[in-house]
């Protein structure tokens, strides 16, 4: 598969599922405005994997005008638990470049299990997505979010509810109908 159509795929889920769902109120500022950049890491390699992530940093340093970054990886990380590892090691990665307070990641996977969660919860599907991917999200767009939105808190509890309400079946077919693109308007 081509990175145009995972990124096409990646779009059409952030528009009929993040922002749609209104999953996270902020997402459809830069989204509308084109200030995410997607990259597809199509490597194996976990070298390569936090090569990419050095790149998008620097290039979100090098260029204020993009918001956010989305690094999707559709040839590893299929094991949920082998993501969270490199999740971690992301982490880690940024605190060792001493971009912690900068830069913070989001993790999205299409298997997303909450601790304590069971595969049959719906509220997992508020970080499920097409692919395994990292979200690179500026701290201080977080924090800039955080004052002018009233109820930020109340987010997750709220996209639970969205997600318990609507069911599994109906993001099962969403994200079906993504990844085949049969995307109804």
């Amino acid at each position: 598969m081509s990175a145009e159509k995972i990124i096409i795929q990646t779009t059409s889920w952030i528009e009929k599922v993040v922002i749609a769902l209104n999953f996270c109120p902020f997402a459809s500022f830069p989204f509308n405005n084109k200030q995410i950049t997607y990259k597809v890491d199509f490597s194996n390699d976990i070298q390569t994997h936090l090569e990419v992530l050095n790149y998008n940093l620097i290039e979100l340093n090098n260029k204020p005008s993009i918001e956010t970054s989305l690094i999707i990886y559709p040839n590893n990380f299929s094991d949920f638990e082998t993501y969270l590892d490199f999740y971690d090691l992301a982490n880690q990665f940024i605190s060792d470049l001493e971009m912690e307070g900068i830069y913070q990641l989001a993790s999205f996977h299409p298997d997303y299990l909450f601790a304590d969660s069971n595969q049959e919860d719906p509220a997992n599907f508020t970080n499920r997505s097409p692919y395994p991917m990292l979200h690179i999200i500026r701290e201080l767009s977080v924090e800039k979010a955080r004052e002018s939105y009233d109820g930020v808190d109340e987010i997750p509890e709220s996209n639970i509810s969205l997600a318990r309400k609507l069911g599994k079946p109906h993001f099962e077919k969403t994200l079906q109908d993504i990844k085949s693109n049969l995307i109804p308007d």
